[in-house]
C-alpha cells in the first residue's frame, strides 16, 4: 500500500465522489479511479460500492477509513512538528509549564527586565517533548539513574486555605479527617496538582465535596474568603495570601507535600542562552521556596 493509494483513498472516501475528489487532488478521474481498483484489488477486497451516482464505501472501506484517519492525521502533523524541533535551534526557548505557573510567569517577566531579546515560548501541553525547560510537579520525585535531562527539584508543602472565622481562627494546623464534613474550593486548571490531593485525601479516608472549580487562583481564593468553602493552596508557587479574609493551616495528617520538577534539555547546537534561563529560573524558585508567604 504506497502513500499516494492511501491519500487518493482517504479523499475519496471523505467526499464519497470520484469526481469531486480528483478536482481537490489535481488528478486526472481515470488515473484516481485505477488507483481505487488497483488498492481493493492489493487488499483483495472491494472498498467503495455504487449506488446510483455515487459511491459509498463498503464495511471494509468504512473500517480502513476510520484505521488510517488517525494515522494519516499523524503525518498531516509531522510538518509542523518538524518545523518546531527546527524552532528549538534559535534564540527562542520553548517552556513547557505544567505546574506553578503563577510563579513561572513572575519568573519571566523578571528575567526579561534584563533579557529583553530572549524569546519564550510557553506552552502547557502533557503531551509533548518539544521542549527546552519542563516545570511539572509530582507526588514525589524519585531521581531515574538513566535521566538524561537536568532536574531540579524543590519540595513544597500543601496547606488548607480556610475562611477566617471563629472556627478555623487560632488553629495553626489542621487534619483533614476534621473537615471531611466541608465544602471544597478547587483550581480545575492544575490537574498534576489535583491529582496529588486526591491522593492525600484518600490517604485520609475522605471524599471531598467539591462545590467550584476555576482556572484562576484570585477566584479561589475570593471564593475561600467569602466562607464558602475551603482548598488546597500550595505554599509558595501560587504566590503570597495577600487577604486577612483567608488563613492558611497546616495539614497535620496526612503531612500534605509536592516536588516541583524542572526539567532542561541540552536539544540545541547552542545552549547558553537555554542554560542561562534554566539557571535563573531554578535560583527564583529556590529563593520563592524560603520565603514566608503565610
Amino acid at each position: 500500500m504506497e502513500l499516494s493509494q492511501i491519500r487518493y483513498f482517504m479523499e475519496v472516501a471523505r467526499n464519497e465522489h470520484v469526481t469531486k475528489s480528483a478536482e481537490i487532488l489535481h488528478v486526472a478521474q481515470p488515473a484516481l479511479t485505477q488507483a481505487i481498483h488497483r488498492l481493493e484489488e492489493e487488499l483483495n477486497v472491494p472498498l467503495f460500492k455504487r449506488t446510483g451516482r455515487s459511491i459509498r464505501l463498503t464495511p471494509y472501506g468504512d473500517w480502513l477509513y476510520k484505521k488510517l484517519l488517525p494515522l494519516v492525521n499523524e503525518l498531516n502533523e509531522l510538518p509542523e512538528q518538524m518545523k518546531t524541533m527546527a524552532n528549538l535551534e534559535n534564540s527562542t526557548i520553548h517552556l513547557n509549564v505544567l505546574a506553578a505557573s503563577s510563579l513561572v510567569t513572575s519568573a519571566i517577566i523578571e528575567y526579561k527586565k534584563t533579557n529583553k531579546k530572549i524569546h519564550i515560548r510557553l506552552n502547557q501541553n502533557d503531551e509533548t517533548d518539544l521542549y527546552d525547560i519542563c516545570v511539572t510537579t509530582k507526588h514525589f520525585y524519585k531521581q531515574d539513574k538513566n535521566e538524561k535531562d537536568s532536574i531540579f527539584v524543590c519540595s513544597e508543602k500543601i496547606f488548607l486555605a480556610v475562611p477566617n472565622i471563629p472556627r478555623f481562627s487560632g488553629l495553626k494546623s489542621i487534619s483533614l479527617a476534621e473537615v471531611k464534613n466541608e465544602n471544597f474550593i478547587a483550581l480545575s486548571g492544575s490537574k498534576h496538582l489535583r491529582t496529588i490531593c486526591d491522593k492525600y485525601c484518600q490517604e485520609a479516608g475522605i471524599a471531598p465535596n467539591i462545590i467550584f472549580e476555576s482556572d484562576n487562583i484570585s477566584a479561589v481564593k475570593n471564593i475561600i474568603g467569602a466562607n464558602l468553602g475551603i482548598g488546597f493552596w500550595p505554599q509558595y508557587s501560587w504566590g503570597k495570601l495577600d487577604t486577612n479574609k483567608v488563613l492558611l493551616l497546616e495539614i497535620s495528617k496526612p503531612s500534605c507535600s509536592r516536588d516541583i520538577l524542572i526539567s532542561y534539555k541540552r536539544n540545541k547546537s547552542d545552549c547558553s542562552q537555554t542554560e542561562k534561563f534554566y539557571e535563573f529560573l531554578t535560583s527564583y524558585v529556590k529563593k520563592a521556596s524560603t520565603a514566608k508567604h503565610y
